[in-house]
């Protein structure tokens, strides 16, 4: 038991994540590195034809790090939280799961990576759909499990970033959307590169992008989903009023009586007439 009791413990510790702060700060410098340069350039390639079909007043982007990927957005206002304050940057503080805006106050918003680095991944897309418009997108990039990416995190020796990350699969974040009322209009995989940061695996991986695109392959590193928040339409209510109906006129008796007795008067006088 006590055998048990530890490597659970020994389990738990490795696959536990980080600070947002120190996962932001990490993150950021491993971005900077030539296989972190080689994937953002790749999601900035699958990013730039959708985002440019993105229109309105207000985008965001919910990230693991201070790295903007909504350069190529034609949206004005562009909104990008950090967790903590840092030292000569500008950007607002919040947290990812509880977002300072409004309920459906913004026209789109890009979840790059952030469901991969949070504790209760369903609880942030949440927090993300609440604050789409009727009808915005909701883009989604996250780190496919079925890639060798995915079977470098399985055999990964040390907890370090990016290989400490959830890498939840894009069927799964699918089925999450669809019960948050969104409709899902595209799946697309991307970065074909092999998950070594060595400078020759590295300089490979535009001949693999070009191969994997080639075939549309379901194995690329990173996935995008492109999801459009349903408007649900609004019946008219029509009140049913009870239906009155019509008067009927009743005659007295007495007058009644009066006035067939007159009828059979006038007959029987014509009659005889005749």
């Amino acid at each position: 038991m006590r055998f048990i009791s530890e490597y659970t413990a020994r389990w738990q510790r490795r696959h536990e994540l980080p600070e947002p702060s120190t996962v932001y700060r990490q993150m950021a410098d491993w971005l900077h590195t030539p296989l972190g340069k080689t994937l953002l350039t790749s999601e900035r390639r699958m990013l730039e034809p959708l985002l440019a079909r993105v229109f309105g007043y207000h985008i965001l982007q919910v990230g693991c790090s201070n790295q903007s990927m909504l350069d190529d957005s034609p949206v004005g206002h562009k909104i990008l939280f950090i967790p903590a304050i840092e030292t000569g940057a500008n950007a607002p503080v919040a947290n990812n799961e509880a977002l300072p805006l409004m309920t459906e106050s913004v026209d789109a918003v890009l979840v790059h990576h952030a469901l991969d680095f949070t504790p209760d991944s369903y609880r942030l897309l949440r927090e993300a759909a609440r604050v789409v418009i009727p009808g915005g997108k909701l883009l989604i990039i996250g780190f496919n499990p079925l890639s060798t990416w995915g079977v470098r995190k399985l055999f990964r020796w040390r907890n370090n970033l990016p290989w400490n990350a959830r890498f939840i699969s894009s069927l799964r974040v699918s089925d999450w959307l669809k019960l948050l009322d969104f409709k899902i209009d595209k799946v697309e995989h991307g970065a074909y590169m092999l998950p070594l940061n060595q400078l020759r695996v590295v300089n490979s991986a535009t001949r693999l992008e070009s191969i994997g695109r080639r075939f549309i392959s379901p194995f690329g590193a990173v996935y995008l989903i492109v999801a459009c928040k349903q408007v649900m339409p609004v019946t008219p209510v029509i009140p049913r009023w009870p239906r009155i109906p019509r008067p009927v006129i009743v005659r007295p008796v007495g007058e009644t009586a009066g006035a067939r007795r007159g009828l059979r008067q006038k007959q029987a006088k014509s009659s005889y007439n005749e």
